[in-house]
């Protein structure tokens, strides 16, 4: 099947009761944009934001920076999430940056790198993990823990090379390592398989620093650990 970008999401910031942002604004509201976008580092997290030029990050504490520069959700779990919860689901209703076809982003592995379209290349670095702010967007009764028990939570990318993207660009995976942490596989050792976490610490530097810090912790702490 051809892997492909089916939209690119922008959001341009709104209200949001729950979020605990000093703006009070969230920028999940994300839209597909018809035209070409820049798509480059934004920076350090605390101090850049997306990488999608116009796309908005209101709350730089906890969202953006290189290591999460760019968010892509696959159309085929907006899918099943309609089917499941008994509505439409629009490209970027998940504050996905990129709604690709043809692809299980959740089964990317840590470190993946794509070239989409003839420019960009982008590497996988970590996991969505659901927050208050995605629940209250969407409006359903106990989101989060539907969410993180359905364990397939798109993934976050780093800016290896910058380019201009649109929609309609192909996918091409150029690079795939061999070790087993995918996105899900890190997923579930961040929230309900805790026992995973010693092998966390395969997928290397290609981590979210801040992932990678904890998983240097976990492998040491289960050497350290009595046979």
């Amino acid at each position: 099947m051809l892997r492909t970008v089916l939209s690119v999401n922008l959001g341009r910031g709104g209200a949001d009761a729950y979020t605990d942002a000093p703006s009070g604004l969230t920028g999940i509201d994300k839209r597909p944009f018809a035209g070409p976008v820049e798509v480059a580092a934004p920076g350090p997290k605390g101090v850049g934001g997306s990488g999608l030029a116009g796309d908005m990050v209101c709350d730089r504490r906890h969202h953006g920076g290189d290591d999460q520069a760019v968010y892509a959700f696959a159309r085929e779990d907006l899918d099943r999430w309609e089917a499941a919860l008994g509505r439409s689901l629009a490209n970027g209703v998940f504050g996905e940056n990129l709604t690709t076809g043809g692809i299980d982003v959740s089964d990317v592995r840590i470190g993946e790198r794509w070239r989409v379209g003839g420019e960009l290349v982008i590497e996988a670095t970590s996991a969505r993990i659901p927050c208050r702010t995605f629940g209250d967007w969407l409006g359903e009764k106990g989101w989060v823990k539907r969410f993180t028990q359905d364990a397939a939570p798109g993934a976050y990318f780093r800016v290896i090379r910058p380019g201009v993207i649109r929609a309609g660009d192909p996918v091409e995976v150029i690079d795939r390592p061999d070790h087993e942490v995918s996105v899900a596989f890190l997923f579930l050792a961040l929230t309900t398989r805790p026992e995973l976490r010693p092998r966390v610490i395969a997928a290397g530097e290609a981590l979210h620093a801040e992932e990678y810090k904890l998983a240097r912790a976990w492998a040491a702490a289960a050497e350290g650990a009595p046979g």
